[in-house]
């Protein structure tokens, strides 16, 4: 059976300095290693899902096992509670991030916390919701139109006033929002156009602001050519008579 103790030097053999300083300048604090989103990946897929190990590596405090737990946690396990606490934890929008894409959007929770997120004053909690947001759009085809036409809006009235990482994710979620369906996308893209430019400091990277009306027109495009593509339905035969 693998343990945290064993994981931590599989992830600290894998870490760079070079990995370290990238992060750094995306403000994942220390503890970390430096490794790799690939390289977790690949320890993702070897250790399957598995919560124990996840709370462990969780416990750790470090970056990268943190992210790893993330990624191996199994969702079903994490009521309202949980997911609160975790998202609490997370020091930094990188690792916010990855428990949003792995667990929160997953956990039959997320109802529980997604508007208390998305109505925080404070800039993390903000940030997961509209990140949460971002992921219900890409993944969850079962929810309905509906469900997001209010969130647009309502990104258009708080968007320019929302703290910075929590504006980011909130150009992101108003571009998985109008990526979903033509309908949402000429909302969406109405949006964008009155909202203009947003402003988002991304610190020292190299990372831009996306234009979220042309990501959602490139979206949309995409789509309807992989539509295109699909054979159509072929008939039953007729049956004779």
């Amino acid at each position: 059976m693998t343990g945290a103790r064993d994981i931590l030097g599989r992830l600290e053999a894998l870490g760079s300095e070079q990995t370290r300083k990238t992060w750094r300048r995306h403000g994942v604090p220390e503890p970390m290693y430096g490794v790799k989103f690939g390289d977790l990946e690949k320890l993702r897929k070897q250790l399957g899902r598995d919560q124990a190990l996840a709370a462990a590596l969780w416990q750790t405090g470090n970056h990268d096992a943190r992210v790893l737990a993330a990624m191996i946690a199994d969702p079903a396990t994490f009521d309202a509670a949980a997911l609160r606490a975790w998202q609490a934890d997370a020091a930094c929008h990188v690792l916010a991030d990855a428990f949003v894409a792995h667990v929160a959007s997953r956990s039959p929770a997320w109802r529980d916390v997604l508007e208390p997120w998305l109505s925080s004053t404070a800039e993390p909690a903000r940030r997961a919701g509209w990140t949460l947001v971002s992921h219900l759009a890409k993944d969850h085809p079962d929810l309905k139109d509906s469900f997001f036409a209010p969130l647009v809006p309502r990104i258009e009235r708080e968007l320019h006033g929302a703290p910075n990482r929590a504006r980011e994710a909130m150009n992101w979620a108003l571009i998985a929002i109008g990526a979903r369906s033509d309908a949402l996308a000429a909302a969406a893209t109405a949006a964008a156009e009155r909202l203009g430019p947003v402003a988002i400091d991304h610190g020292d990277t190299a990372c831009k602001t996306p234009d979220a009306a042309l990501y959602i027109a490139k979206a949309r495009d995409h789509q309807h050519k992989k539509a295109a593509k699909k054979p159509a339905a072929r008939r039953p035969p007729a049956r004779a008579v």
